[in-house]
Parts: C-alpha cells; sequence; structure tokens
C-alpha cells in the first residue's frame, strides 16, 4: 500500500462519525472512513476483566441501553470519578461478555434524531475490533488511516488495578501494531498517563489533552490545590514546558474561537487564545488539534449561529474555515466530511 503524506490539517472522525450514526459503534468509525476521515478517535476505557472498550465515559447509561435491561438493574450505583460523585452503570462492573449484549445509543439524540433513529441497532465495540476496522479500510481505500486513542480517567482506573497504559500495550502487540508506529497518535488529559505510555517504548505521537478550566486529576492527586491548571499550560511559557516531553496539545474549540476578546500573552502570563495559542504551540514545536467542530447551531460560536433552532446547521464553513487558517494540525469533527469540505475550501495557514 502507498502512503502519502496526509494532508493538513487531519480530519480526525471524534468517535467516528456521530453526526450521522451513534458514537463508538463500528457503523459510525466505517462511515467515518467513508466520509473522507484521515483518522478516527477511540475514547478507551475498560471492563471488569481488563478487555479495553469504546465508550465516551465509563458510565455508560447515556450511551447504552443498559437503564433499560432489568438483568443490570442491580449494578447501578454512586461512585467519585476524578473528584466528583456520579450516579448510573460502569463498565468496570461488567465483563466484556455482559458489555457486549448491550446496544449503542446516540449520546446528543435530542439534537440528532438522524443518528439516534439507529439506536438500540448496533452493538459496543472492543478497541481490537477497531484496529481491525482501521486496517480494513486503509486497504480499501490505498490510503494512510490513523487511530487517535484518547485514555478515560486514567488514574481511577489504576487505582482498582485496570492501568490502562499496561492493558493498552498489551492490546497493541495483539494487534500486530508494534507497540504504535505512524498510524497512532494517543491523548490525554492526564500527563502522567502519557509519559507511562512513552516509558513503555510506545512509538506514536503523546498529545496533551487541554481542558477548558480546571487542573489534570491525576496532578491534583499528586499535588492537591497546587497542582497547576489547564490554563497554565497555554501561555509562551507552559507550551515551551511541554515541548521535548510531548508532541503536541490538543485544546477546545472555545480557546481558538471563543466569544471573548483574546487576552494577550503579555498579560502576565494570562493564557493565550486564538491564532496567537497556535503560533505558541508551533513554535514550540508542538503540533496543535482542537475538538469539537460541529455543525449544529447549538455548539456554534455565537456569530457564526444562523436562526434559533439550536439542532439546524448555522455557518458551519465559517466557524471550521476560520479555525482551519489559524494553522492547526488536527481538527475532530463529529461530521467528517464537513471537515474534509472546510479543509478543501480553505488555504492552508
Amino acid at each position: 500500500m502507498q502512503h502519502h503524506e496526509a494532508p493538513r490539517p487531519l480530519v480526525i472522525g471524534h468517535r467516528g462519525a456521530p453526526g450521522y450514526r451513534p458514537e463508538h459503534t463500528r457503523s459510525a468509525y466505517e462511515l467515518a472512513f467513508a466520509l473522507g476521515a484521515d483518522a478516527v478517535e477511540p475514547d478507551i476505557v475498560a471492563t471488569r476483566d481488563g478487555v479495553l472498550v469504546l465508550r465516551h465515559e465509563n458510565e455508560i447509561s447515556g450511551t447504552t441501553d443498559v437503564a433499560d435491561r432489568p438483568e443490570f438493574a442491580g449494578r447501578r450505583t454512586t461512585r467519585e470519578i476524578d473528584g466528583s460523585p456520579l450516579t448510573g452503570w460502569f463498565t468496570e462492573d461488567f465483563t466484556w461478555a455482559e458489555l457486549a449484549t448491550l446496544r449503542a445509543r446516540e449520546r446528543l439524540g435530542a439534537l440528532r434524531h438522524a443518528s439516534a433513529s439507529f439506536d438500540d441497532r448496533f452493538p459496543i465495540i472492543r478497541l481490537r475490533d477497531l484496529f481491525e476496522i482501521i486496517e480494513v479500510a486503509a486497504d480499501e481505500q490505498r490510503r494512510l488511516l490513523r487511530m487517535v486513542a484518547e485514555f478515560k480517567h486514567a488514574a481511577h482506573f489504576d487505582a482498582i488495578g485496570l492501568p490502562l497504559d499496561e492493558l493498552f500495550q498489551a492490546e497493541l502487540d495483539a494487534a500486530g501494531w508494534g507497540r504504535g508506529d505512524e498510524r497512532l497518535i494517543m491523548e490525554a488529559f492526564e500527563p502522567t498517563l502519557l509519559d507511562r505510555l512513552g516509558a513503555r517504548g510506545i512509538r506514536g505521537k503523546r498529545v496533551f489533552l487541554i481542558e477548558g478550566s480546571g487542573a489534570p486529576w491525576d496532578l491534583v492527586l499528586e499535588q492537591g490545590s497546587g497542582a497547576p491548571k489547564y490554563d497554565s499550560f497555554v501561555t509562551e511559557a507552559g507550551m515551551l514546558r511541554l515541548a521535548g516531553r510531548f508532541d503536541g496539545v490538543s485544546v477546545g474549540k472555545a480557546r481558538l474561537v471563543g466569544g471573548a476578546k483574546a487576552k494577550r500573552a503579555d498579560a502576565a502570563g494570562a493564557p493565550l487564545s486564538g491564532a496567537e495559542l497556535v503560533d505558541a504551540a508551533h513554535a514550540a514545536d508542538l503540533e496543535i488539534y482542537t475538538w469539537t467542530l460541529r455543525p449544529e447551531n447549538s455548539f456554534l460560536a455565537s456569530r457564526f449561529r444562523r436562526g434559533t433552532a439550536r439542532a439546524a446547521f448555522g455557518d458551519w464553513a465559517g466557524e471550521f474555515g476560520e479555525i482551519i487558517g489559524m494553522g492547526v494540525d488536527g481538527v475532530f469533527l463529529d461530521h467528517p466530511d464537513l471537515g474534509v469540505e472546510a479543509r478543501r475550501a480553505t488555504p492552508a495557514a
């Protein structure tokens, strides 16, 4: 198979193509590649028996039919996840054989009736299934296709004896991905987990996810209230501290096209935003990705909304084009075809 350098930015199907099919299903991932995605992004959590499954969170009542299954009613519980109590059904309380009986549902069904029309039709899948989906699609399309693996709640899973880095390494070995290669990008909100993936010798880019507020939970556990805030990483100094440690950062799109006027960095190390943030990442030799580009008014920055219907598409081409024009290296989208279209229409920065 011939490989060519992927165009920039990478168009990444966020959990597949959940604008059209329930997220993290085989159908959503296959459709993402059919619509032109260069990569797909699975969220990785673990079962009680150590199988890595693809779900937005370890709490699964919002994305499966588990709450309607009388045989699992007794599994409903309240657990502390990253410092906050959460009630529901958690992957770590199920074996893979049990989870395999569940059916997926669209998380944003109230907004996305088309995707929700596929509710209860598809099973949930494992990480090992996605390796195969990517390989088949790459062979069919004769192009390099990637996985952007996001690790969810690593410190939580560590504490209950399910270390995601160790389980992931075993899955890579079993899939013949050689502990990573050019097809693999790994990301997490917890920098400790990214360090551990690197220490395991897993090849592939490592990208630090930067939330809009708060602090990384692994660092909070370690340092308490003194833990560095996410905002401290999106300054010129913060980017330089990450240089050499990781290959890139990934920020929520509000940091690029948020409503508030960007504060300049020289205001005593205030967080950067917009094109200044992109430029600072590149100056530190870091790639920069952004999430999640969505076309519905509900998710667009206010100046790109059109009309009052929350589910209606606004000026998505305007917002996506503005972000792509800043020179980002990758964009996460629920509708990968719109990302391909926006990239085609926007001259590279």
